[in-house]
């Protein structure tokens, strides 16, 4: 049995314990979170030790996986102890507020031998995986450009409203566009130039559209969480290659060709559990991730996936878009 200590039983740690609960083999036997009482529900009766500080969990509980799912201002400070305590750690996304913050942990992952998995959730969800798929095997020919946003209204969920306050959360440039940026890179490699505009008045990073140059095609990525609370999020993708069109809208995944117009079909699971609030119509992606971290812990191997590395230079490139002047 893998025993998991979670620290932040909040939207997303809420998220993560409902995915625990559905993977055979894990178990989460420790729970944190400065509101007791949110510790108390997730662990809902059960034999589960619960913690006020997620410090207290790191120095005493005894669990194999620490998963951080604090707001993204403490990821640094609780995954640099962590990593003294567990060879595998989940931080969720993004993973630091700065590259400094990034470095160190980087650093602490190398002299401590610690696996750390950051929440780049999209590289596990059904439709990126197929489309990444799709791309790689060439069977519709070259890439000729893309489109990738995410649009959500104001996220109300956050302790405190942490998540507005740029301060602590980066904005929706850091928070919300760092899935597609991370999975652009992770899917094309860093392009040759950028071109990016913020918003220019309102709250500040809660928009960002930005073109990303490569050297026989271009994609563009948006990402806003500035919308009116009535209207839908939106997590959307459009890939034209030299035979085809892929798209993901509209709660329809499709391809175009000349010939032939048809949805692609992906088997969803149906996983127990639901969390309120945010934008999250399913846990399908998140148990994705969780499954493959936790196999990754089972047998001791190293992960390989949206590892720690590779989210500290999705972190550099978003801050760069952030900071891009023309």
């Amino acid at each position: 049995m893998i025993k998991v200590g979670l620290i932040g039983c909040g939207f997303m740690g809420a998220m993560h314990a409902n995915c625990y609960k559905n993977i055979d083999g894990v178990e989460v036997v420790a729970y944190s979170d400065v509101r007791r009482e949110k510790a108390e529900e997730l662990a809902n009766g059960g034999n589960a030790k619960i913690y006020g500080d997620g410090k207290d969990l790191i120095e005493h509980a005894d669990v194999d996986i620490i998963d951080i799912c604090l707001p993204t201002f403490l990821h640094a400070e609780y995954a640099l102890l962590a990593m003294d305590k567990v060879k595998y750690l989940f931080v969720e996304k993004p993973v630091a507020l700065t590259n400094e913050e990034a470095e160190k942990m980087l650093e602490k992952a190398e002299k401590t031998g610690s696996n750390v998995q950051v929440g780049q959730v999209i590289r596990f969800w059904d439709e990126y995986v197929e489309l990444k798929k799709i791309v790689e095997s060439g069977v519709y020919g070259k890439v000729i450009n893309a489109n990738f946003r995410r649009l959500s209204p104001r996220p109300a969920w956050g302790w405190k409203d942490w998540l507005l306050d740029d301060k602590l959360s980066g904005g929706a440039a850091q928070d919300l566009h760092v899935h597609d940026a991370d999975y652009v890179l992770s899917l094309f490699g860093t392009p040759e130039k950028i071109y990016s505009v913020k918003n220019l008045s309102g709250e500040k990073n809660s928009y960002i559209n930005t073109l990303m140059i490569y050297k026989d095609f271009v994609v563009t990525t948006e990402g806003t969480w500035d919308l009116p609370s009535m209207r839908p999020f939106e997590a959307s993708f459009r890939v034209v290659f030299e035979k085809a069109t892929v798209e993901n809208a509209g709660g329809k995944f499709s391809l175009y060709t000349n010939d032939k117009a048809e949805e692609i079909k992906i088997e969803k699971r149906r996983l127990s559990g639901g969390v309120e609030g945010g934008n999250i119509s399913d846990l399908g992606g998140y148990y994705n991730e969780l499954v493959y971290f936790t196999n990754k812990a089972k047998a001791k191997e190293k992960v390989e996936k949206a590892t720690l590395k590779e989210a500290a230079n999705s972190l550099k490139f978003v801050l760069g878009e952030i900071n891009f002047n023309a």
